[in-house]
């Protein structure tokens, strides 16, 4: 691959086929057989009238897990044009992301914009949040967890391995050693508001946690990416600070928290990995808090109804 041609992309449908690359990029693009190991396709209907005519084709396919399927397509050299071309080609049902091919070349891919609604095997990473504390229905995760197994029990399994007080440093560290026998393809990250929290009294120095979050994402997404995994990133909630006070020596506000979601949202977006907003569910709604922090059972209803409807 030379300097002029950086990315490389695998396709396994329309992009392939000369005519469309001679359609969008001008000309045939230099490409090689690949396969994709741990994904299958499944058809995806297209509306979109500049796709069909230059497809020729009103259904396209998408990738999907599946354990012990293989894909086969082929590997595009492109230049930074190009790919800006493909992404426009590519209707809003796709979204670009990174995959680890068969060869162990990493590659972007076209994968179905929402993460979950693909997924088979999620291993949930996060904090006191994620775990369920203060609801005794097991939090947002179990009932995650029970839907998905649910819809296919022979193929989907959760594993929620969210520990109280992590933050995501703590999770970045300790997620490596966790995978492999869990054979994840997606890894759903709920942390960060610890890494918000400021310590009591306020002059105390503090080591501010939010300066680190770009790096505890970078070593989380290529831990998932070793494992041919979907990184997901679920932002913070909404916090009541008027009745998060003292916690334990920490002092956990709002603005904290809306400087950790753009530091988070902003960082996924500029890396594109999945970001899921879990801000908007519990805005403003300190019922729905145990303390201005830990959502009740009511909350963490909320919580899932809304990732719920971001998996249709």
């Amino acid at each position: 691959m030379t300097a002029s041609r950086p990315h490389a992309l695998f396709s396994f449908g329309t992009l392939r086929d000369e005519r469309v690359q001679t359609a969008l990029f001008g000309r045939p693009v230099p490409s090689s057989p690949a396969s994709l190991a741990g994904y299958t396709t499944r058809p995806l209907p297209i509306t979109d009238q500049a796709v069909i005519a230059a497809s020729g084709l009103d259904v396209h396919l998408t990738l999907e897990r599946k354990i012990g399927a293989v894909v086969e397509g082929a590997v595009l050299r492109l230049t930074d044009q190009e790919l800006a071309a493909a992404d426009a080609y590519e209707v809003d049902d796709y979204a670009r992301r990174r995959v680890l091919l068969s060869s162990g070349e990493s590659a972007w891919a076209y994968l179905d914009a929402k993460p979950l609604r693909s997924a088979a095997r999620i291993v949930i990473v996060g904090d006191s949040i994620a775990y369920g504390r203060c609801d005794p229905r097991g939090g947002w995760a179990a009932r995650l967890a029970a839907a998905h197994i649910a819809g296919n029990e022979a193929e989907h399994r959760v594993f929620n391995l969210a520990i109280p007080g992590s933050t995501l440093t703590d999770v970045s560290e300790q997620t490596p050693a966790l995978l492999a026998p869990r054979l994840p393809d997606t890894v759903l990250v709920a942390a960060g508001i610890n890494d918000s929290a400021l310590p009591l009294p306020a002059s105390q120095a503090p080591r501010d946690g939010l300066a680190q979050v770009a790096d505890s994402l970078g070593s989380l997404a290529a831990t998932a990416l070793s494992h041919n995994a979907r990184l997901v990133v679920a932002g913070p909630l909404w916090v009541d600070e008027e009745r998060t006070g003292d916690y334990e020596g920490l002092r956990f506000t709002r603005a904290r928290a809306l400087a950790l979601r753009e530091c988070m949202q902003s960082w996924c977006d500029a890396n594109h990995v999945d970001y899921l907003d879990m801000w908007e569910p519990l805005r403003g709604n300190p019922d729905l808090f145990v303390d201005g922090l830990h959502p009740t059972s009511e909350g963490h209803q909320a919580l899932y109804r809304h990732l719920e409807a971001l998996s249709r």
